[in-house]
């Protein structure tokens, strides 16, 4: 794996603290806490400080579990982490648990579709991503409050479902 493999892409919410001391943890909703560190990772990848990332990486995986039961952006969030961490099954798991309550949720599709090629799993992959780009308009007039908190992300998910459905790229990710 690549370190590209091990950070994922994309961020949610402000990044929280960057640097300095942690915020207190303890004050905060399981559910904060999760989101906190996940904004971390993600703050660390964009700054592509694999170090922090990955040293947190742990303790966001963590942090979800304790924040159980998780809504579609919680999943997605760990999804995310878990693929970040090579643990592509459970990343797997988690967008297909955000897919039982709306199969048509498009950051799960991603997750799932990604989670998918990391596995191998070409052919379900593909689908996951064609199912992406037909549900694409129904639930970007839905207003999730999850496609505006990952608004930018939401365009690079599209372009990577078109490009792998055109064949522009390969199903070895």
């Amino acid at each position: 794996d690549s370190e590209e493999d091990t950070i994922p892409p994309g961020s949610s919410r402000d990044s929280g603290s960057v640097g300095g001391a942690p915020p207190d943890l303890s004050s905060m909703t399981p559910r904060e806490a999760a989101d906190r560190l996940f904004n971390r990772v993600m703050a660390a990848a964009a700054r592509e400080d694999a170090a922090e990332a990955n040293s947190f990486l742990p303790m966001a995986i963590n942090a979800y579990g304790l924040a159980q039961p998780l809504d579609n952006d919680g999943l997605f969030h760990l999804a995310l982490l878990q693929r970040a961490a090579g643990e592509h099954e459970e990343s797997l798991a988690a967008a297909l648990e955000g897919l039982q309550a709306n199969p048509d949720h498009l950051l799960n599709l991603s997750a799932a579709a990604e989670a998918s090629l990391q596995l191998g799993e070409v052919d379900a992959g593909r689908e996951y991503y064609q199912r992406l780009l037909d549900s694409w308009e129904g639930e970007m007039a839905a207003g999730r409050e999850e496609y505006e908190e990952h608004g930018p992300l939401l365009p690079l998910i599209r372009e990577d479902a078109e490009a792998f459905l055109s064949g522009a790229v390969g199903p070895e990710r």
